[in-house]
């Protein structure tokens, strides 16, 4: 003779409330779903998107990036007495792709940072002249590159070859990329 048990003894899944299930009884707005446990705390909330397709910002941003990376280069070039191109590309890289991350993919900021990447790169080799100069003169770089700024531009346009052109068009084009693939 068998003996019939209960379901809920030994089965620890079904003592599991009848609610939503076929057939059992549906809360009075129809969601078996919508019953919270007392004092159950809702997630957070989501946080908002970060700003993008602000051209305004993404300019602001691409023109800080522009200043710093030209003291950065400018300082390579100071320390090593020679160009890189490898850091030319990074300059233009980041201003590029801080104009598109912030910016968005607005057309106009992959054209104005490849410009600034061209200034940033130009005023880097002139911050690396200075740097270079100020250590054969005797006096500092910003006092060079502030009161003697037309020798610093003289000495670039002398020395300034075919390189220092490549270097400037390598800027321009990784500025342009970087604000594209910033942009995706």
């Amino acid at each position: 003779m068998t003996q019939s048990v209960p379901p809920s003894e030994g089965n620890p899944f079904a003592q599991q409330s009848s609610v939503g299930a076929p057939g059992a009884p549906q809360p009075a707005d129809g969601n078996p779903y919508a019953q919270q446990q007392p004092g159950a705390a809702l997630p957070p909330p989501v946080p908002a998107p970060p700003a993008r397709s602000n051209i305004a910002l993404g300019l602001v941003v691409a023109v800080v990036v522009a200043l710093v990376a030209a003291g950065v280069y400018g300082a390579i070039i100071g320390a090593t007495e020679r160009e890189i191109g490898y850091a030319a590309i990074g300059v233009g890289f980041l201003i590029g792709f801080a104009a598109g991350k912030v910016g968005g993919a607005n057309p106009v900021l992959p054209v104005v940072s490849a410009l600034l990447s061209l200034g940033a790169v130009y005023l880097g080799q002139l911050i690396g002249i200075a740097v270079i100069g100020a250590d054969e003169v005797g006096v500092s770089a910003t006092t060079l590159f502030t009161e003697h700024f037309d020798v610093l531009t003289e000495g670039w346009s002398e020395t300034a070859d075919a390189m220092a052109y490549l270097f400037l068009a390598i800027g321009a084009f990784a500025g342009f990329s970087g604000a594209k693939k910033g942009a995706l």
